[in-house]
């Protein structure tokens, strides 16, 4: 069995910043590509960063120069910085992963987190 669990979530300010984390545990071999989703009220999910487990990254046009994907391969964690945050950044974000596990490659949600910015 494999967990996803992310935190730092919360209430800010425009302007301000968050950084949310992704940690996944249990039985994994490593984590190939990780991502962070967000959905918005009333709005489909939609990919905010992903990252490879090389390092290799991309971004959602809306938050290029604001946010900023990272991992830690050596503890199974994704990190997302967000800087400058807008209102319109308020959603509940979701780590995904794609863990190789027993007995194969198998993709991973956690539950999300919710991201409040006030304007």
């Amino acid at each position: 069995q494999v967990q996803v669990v992310e935190s730092g979530g919360g209430l800010v300010h425009a302007g301000g910043s968050l950084r949310l984390s992704c940690a996944a545990s249990g039985r994994i071999f490593s984590i190939d590509r990780m991502r962070w989703y967000r959905q918005a009220p009333g709005k489909q999910r939609e990919l905010v960063a992903d990252i490879t487990s090389g390092g290799s990254t991309n971004y959602k046009d809306s938050v290029k120069g604001r946010f900023t994907i990272s991992r830690d391969n050596a503890k199974n964690t994704v990190y997302l910085q967000m800087n400058s945050l807008k209102p319109e950044d308020t959603a509940v974000y979701y780590c995904n992963a794609d863990v190789r596990t027993d007995p194969g490659v198998v993709n991973y949600w956690g539950r999300g987190t919710q991201v409040t910015v006030s304007s």
